[in-house]
């Protein structure tokens, strides 16, 4: 849009200019010649509105064509970026070949619907010139009928042929006009959809300014975070997860349910109090290029210095491997990072998001799936390091992993969208099936009489990994 639909957009407004400039002369010219010399002048001044109007029946499926082209020309770019990013996989597969044929597919009909288009704009084209020409051979031989009968000059006539030849130049405008309109009206309706949008919450705020603390609750699922404690949340569908991160971080369900911190609605909170009073981080984050201390230049209450956060995160091996990338910077912290953190791995990019999370010492913070990418040994030392950081502070923590949960405080298993289960990990998978099976990726044949033992085996290697962290 900020590329395409902007430039096109920007052709109909210079066209219009250039159409406005044209109309007035041709109206002058018209009114001239019609005072000049009657009989000729209302010929032209007759006859042009007709030019003009001639191509209005055929601009609707000129608009048509072109709409139908573009809307190809863009399924065709989809397909074409999909394949590109998943070319490696497509590699692994031997799928190119199909990609390669639908891709080919879709570019053909790219070519035919640009050439049915192009084929309409011709015949526009062609009539603009025409009709002028017809137009001027009228005037030539009705006005040598009049020279003949001597109700004009041959000077007199001359001047209204000069007059009709220099017309025909305005009378381009009125074909660019129709084509900047036809190609500019859907790109600025798409425009006007993302200018006219608003933001789900209130970014003023009904209440005041006052950051508010206390316990977070949801009354949608029955989610309650205790205030200063560390409570890791299970649920089955990531996706639902997900959402229920955002809806923490102050954005409403569909069904307006606001989640409440200390009380107060969190949407009710002037934009700037809600996001110090709660942070998400999203499974995904996306760390933005520059040095490390740009990076981690973030709002924050100051109470967490950047070495310490980074410490806790574990990403002692990322300064070590930034400060081994950057020929020129002799602190780590002055290195830099590409786009997106492409050089790093993705658990080295996971930690660096979460230090610059525990930096801004948020009243709640909420991580989504914080240690996904990395190994048992190093999320175990995370979980001990998140814990003793955010001592004090509430913590809530959507994970399946079994080194986070025995770390929180409070485990609050989801199921279908409610809380089916509170309590301590190790009691949960001694007396919560549903959430056993969650969290140990057991299967019904699995979960038989050899459960007890089973869990047994599981908790002591849980155990062995916790004394080697």
């Amino acid at each position: 849009m900020s590329t395409g639909d902007v430039e096109k957009i920007g052709w109909f407004v210079e066209a219009w200019s250039r159409f406005t400039a044209a109309l007035v002369t041709i109206v002058l010219v018209c009114v001239g010649l019609v005072v000049y010399q009657p009989a000729l002048g209302v010929v032209v001044a007759v006859g042009l509105p007709v030019l003009a109007l001639a191509v209005l029946p055929l601009l609707p499926r000129a608009t048509r064509r072109a709409d139908t082209q573009r809307e190809k020309a863009g399924r065709a770019t989809e397909l074409a970026s999909d394949t590109v990013a998943g070319l490696r996989v497509l590699r692994g597969i031997g799928g190119e070949e199909l990609f390669l044929d639908r891709y080919r597919s879709a570019s053909q009909e790219v070519r035919h619907a640009a050439v049915r288009s192009a084929r309409m704009w011709s015949l526009i084209s062609a009539i603009q010139v025409l009709l002028p020409g017809l137009l001027l051979i009228a005037v030539v031989w009705y006005g040598v009928q009049l020279a003949r009968q001597g109700r004009i000059t041959v000077g007199e006539l001359v001047t209204v042929y000069s007059s009709v030849m220099v017309l025909t130049y305005p009378l381009r405008h009125f074909e660019e006009i129709a084509m900047a309109y036809s190609f500019s009206r859907p790109s600025a309706k798409r425009a006007a959809g993302v200018l006219s949008l608003e933001r789900a919450t209130d970014t003023a705020g009904s209440r005041t300014a006052e950051t508010p603390s206390g316990d977070l609750y949801d009354p949608e699922t029955g989610l309650l975070a205790s205030t200063g404690r560390l409570t890791a949340v299970v649920c089955g569908d990531p996706d639902a997860a997900g959402l229920l991160a955002e809806r923490l971080g102050g954005h409403p369900s569909q069904e307006g349910t606001a989640v409440l911190l200390g009380g107060v609605p969190l949407d009710e909170l002037p934009l700037d109090s809600a996001r110090t009073a709660v942070l998400v981080q999203d499974k995904d984050p996306v760390l933005l290029s520059g040095s490390l201390r740009s990076l981690l230049d973030v709002p924050a209450s100051g109470a967490v210095e950047p070495r310490e956060a980074l410490a806790a995160a574990q990403c002692d091996d990322v300064l070590a491997a930034l400060a081994q990338g950057s020929l020129d910077a002799a602190d780590p912290m002055d290195a830099r990072i590409t786009e997106r953190g492409r050089s790093l791995s993705g658990g080295q990019r996971q930690r660096l998001a979460l230090a610059r999370s525990l930096i801004t010492d948020p009243e709640v913070l909420v991580l989504d799936e914080p240690t996904s990418a990395v190994d048992s040994h190093t999320e175990a030392r995370i979980a001990q390091g998140v814990r003793e950081l955010r001592a004090g502070r509430t913590t809530v923590v959507f994970t399946s992993s079994p080194l986070l949960l025995d770390r929180a405080d409070r485990v609050v298993f989801l199921h279908d969208g409610e809380v089916a289960a509170v309590g301590a990990h190790r009691e949960l998978v001694r007396t919560e099936p549903r959430y056993r099976a969650v969290v140990t990726r057991e299967t019904e044949d699995e979960a038989a009489p050899n459960g007890e033992a089973d869990l047994t085996d599981v908790l002591a290697e849980l155990e062995e990994i916790e004394e080697k962290a």
